[in-house]
């Protein structure tokens, strides 16, 4: 195949590791860009939402509310699964699979606060058909009104970003179209949400909760709520974090 193909050239060893030096110093303005954006987001203004939504879920009716399970942000993906979409009734839409395919274990989301959920117009008797036959474990529920339509996702896939004050509900943010392709790990829904990662490095408001970086991550059947954490992995990624240090200067 290769001999049809416009190759790079192949180089020696020495060459290809300044190359790669090279490439490193853009990914790394990138990496910095992308950290200076979703500062920019965490200071986004927020929409109070004032109707009232009903959701069906697995264990009935479902307000806005509810699908927080209780956390302060929420993410809620629009995935078309109903009648009139390519698949059905076996499928859901294939880009909205994928994506679903993509999703990372939510122990660690949840371990920050944060509930990711699915919705979609099909009956709760086939989500839970689909979710069993592709092994899905996010919640996920079915519209019965407006909700899509008043969220830009009525027509096409996306994820709308949700805080919760109490029991007021703030739209703060949403991705769609080929934003929608990155996400699926941890990383990519805290960006989104208006707390981030709430880590210390992260350029943040003031009085946003942050917890030491990397401390907070554990084996997601291991995470208890309110625990500190495990001295031994604090120990680990100190001098994980000292090593770092030490090669960047």
């Amino acid at each position: 195949m290769t001999q049809h193909m416009k190759t790079p050239p192949i180089v020696s060893q020495e060459a290809w590791e300044g190359a790669h030096e090279e490439m490193l110093v853009k990914e790394k303005a990138l990496t910095r860009a992308r950290d200076a954006l979703a500062a920019e987001r965490r200071r986004m203004p927020w929409m109070l939402v004032e109707k009232d939504y009903v959701f069906d879920g697995p264990n009935g009716k479902a307000s806005l509310l509810d699908l927080f399970e209780g956390r302060r942000q929420l993410v809620i993906y629009r995935a078309f699964f109903e009648p009139g979409v390519y698949g059905w009734p076996e499928h859901a839409c294939r880009g909205c699979s994928l994506g679903a395919d993509q999703v990372g274990n939510l122990a660690h989301l949840n371990a920050r606060d944060t509930t990711l959920a699915y919705a979609s117009r099909a009956p709760q008797a086939d989500i839970a058909r689909l979710k069993q036959r592709m092994d899905w474990k996010m919640p996920w529920y079915t519209i019965t009104d407006d909700w899509d339509k008043d969220f830009g996702v009525d027509q096409w896939h996306g994820h709308n970003v949700f805080f919760r004050d109490g029991n007021r509900v703030f739209r703060t943010y949403l991705i769609n179209v080929r934003g929608d392709e990155a996400m699926g790990t941890v990383w990519s829904y805290l960006d989104a949400t208006p707390l981030g990662r709430q880590e210390v490095w992260e350029d943040s408001p003031e009085g946003y909760p942050q917890t030491p970086t990397y401390k907070w991550w554990n084996w997601h059947d291991n995470y208890e709520e309110g625990a500190a954490p495990d001295q031994r992995w604090v120990e680990v990624t100190d001098v994980g974090e000292a090593a770092f240090r030490e090669k960047s200067a």
